[in-house]
């Protein structure tokens, strides 16, 4: 093993992270309908990874606790000052999505190790922490979200103030001037220092506007409905009226939902091409013998799953998210099935690179498996929705416990056998054969979220 990765040690790093794409949102993953031809080829050239989780977050604006925990390495409630510092009925005041200023962000680290940061498109958490990441950078989106075109830019500021009278609206669709940015990078380096190149899209995350030459490849009769469809939730959430729920009408319509799920696959097509391009100019370039190729998501979401649209849930689609690796050193063709989470991806870089693991990174490096080795460092994982929603998942047995949120929410708990329900339709908590498994795994949810600190759980204590 130590061979390999001195093969790879110093290589440069191309991190490509997507914004709203699910795990099953990639042809390589199982999907017989999406066109992703791109990454399927990447995943076939490289390591795929089928069980990596995100654990969630305090806000419904989950794309910062998911990429705060990325990009820290720690755990949700460590990430970022909102989920470190206050109250749990205070997370969707944005000026405390900022990533924890005490930690060593994933690219400050490469940055400190001698790499040229560059971070191009979508920055969620706060501008303090960008400028301490990256040392370059070009078509820069502060925010969220916004429409494709006409999406607010900065340039990049060396000074890292990024005053507001400095942004300018895109011209371009976002997947290809993100795109466009990576490429001028990428044609340009000539200098001998190894780089980390970030290139965050916006896409697939609505508004689902894609270019309609992508839409016409998905014709609304060829789009079949997941088998979990159900036109409204089987019981309240707490959440089924956040927006990302209203951009459909409720009961939901099979019609309507494969219009979405139709412009989905139609952003993800249009997004495929796009880093298809990025790939064509790092093979033409001198750097194509010597980049680890890295692509995931922030998160997932229902599109008519569950009755639900958004990504404010516990279920498979908005937890489970892709993560591919390719690159010198790496096994090619290899599928990962072990557990494991969004903050593993930061140790997994530093040891393929060779760089030191900060002390307060708590995810736990994925190389053993990257490279072949069976090694299970995750019996369970664990993801949180606001004060409403907790999960712990075992690899076959998945536990969400829900509790009332003020008015709004039921006091319930769920159950499914993901080995023999992966759709996750029939909820086996009532049934008294099943206790066991609930006992055990209420003990190891209340367990880690006593090592965390969960609020919730110190709310319900206090």
């Amino acid at each position: 093993m130590r061979e390999q990765q001195s093969e790879i040690r110093k290589s440069n790093i191309l991190f490509l992270i997507a914004d709203d794409h699910r795990f099953d949102g990639i042809g390589a993953y199982g999907n017989p309908v999406v066109q992703t031809p791109v990454l399927d080829q990447l995943a076939a050239e490289g390591v795929l990874y089928q069980s990596i989780y995100t654990m969630g977050g305090l806000t419904a604006a989950l794309c910062v606790p998911c990429r705060a925990s990325l990009l820290t390495g720690t755990h949700v409630f460590q990430a970022t000052a909102s989920e470190k510092e206050v109250s749990l009925g205070q997370t969707e005041d944005a000026s405390l999505w900022n990533l924890n200023p005490e930690q060593t962000f994933l690219p400050e680290v490469f940055r400190q190790d001698g790499y040229r940061t560059i971070g191009i498109g979508k920055w969620h958490n706060g501008k303090e922490s960008f400028a301490r990441s990256f040392a370059d950078g070009a078509g820069i989106f502060f925010g969220g979200m916004g429409e494709h075109v006409g999406l607010p830019l900065h340039d990049y500021d060396p000074q890292g103030i990024y005053h507001q009278d400095t942004m300018y609206p895109s011209e371009t669709f976002s997947s290809e001037l993100f795109a466009d940015k990576a490429i001028d990078f990428i044609q340009g380096h000539e200098a001998e220092e190894p780089f980390f190149l970030y290139v965050s899209f916006t896409a697939p995350h609505d508004p689902r506007t894609p270019p309609q030459a992508y839409l016409d490849r998905y014709p609304l009769a060829d789009i079949p409905l997941p088998p979990n469809f159900m036109t409204e939730h089987p019981f309240d959430n707490g959440e089924l009226s956040v927006r990302d729920e209203l951009l459909a009408s409720m009961p939901r319509t099979s019609e309507e939902i494969r219009q979405h799920l139709a412009d989905y696959y139609s952003m993800i097509t249009h997004l495929d091409d796009q880093i298809g391009r990025i790939l064509a100019a790092l093979r033409a370039s001198p750097h194509s013998e010597n980049t680890l190729i890295v692509y995931t998501a922030d998160h997932g979401l229902a599109l008519g799953q569950h009755g639900l649209l958004g990504k404010q849930n516990l279920y498979e689609h908005s937890i489970h998210i892709p993560l591919i690796m390719q690159g010198p050193g790496l096994p090619q063709g290899l599928q990962v099935s072990e557990l494991g989470c969004q903050m593993d991806i930061y140790p997994t870089l530093c040891e393929l690179t060779g760089n030191s693991i900060p002390d307060k990174v708590e995810g736990h490096s994925m190389v053993p498996n990257v490279l072949g080795e069976r090694n299970e460092r995750r019996a369970s994982v664990f993801s949180v929705y606001k004060n409403m929603q907790r999960m712990v998942h075992d690899g076959r047995w998945k536990y969400i416990r829900y509790s009332q949120a003020g008015d709004a929410g039921s006091n319930r708990t769920q159950l499914f056998d993901l080995l023999n329900d992966p759709w996750e339709m029939s909820d086996v908590s009532e049934d008294p054969a099943m206790h066991a498994h609930i006992q055990r795994l209420e003990e190891e949810l209340q367990a880690w979220q006593k090592d965390v600190q969960d609020p919730l759980l110190l709310q319900k204590n206090a």
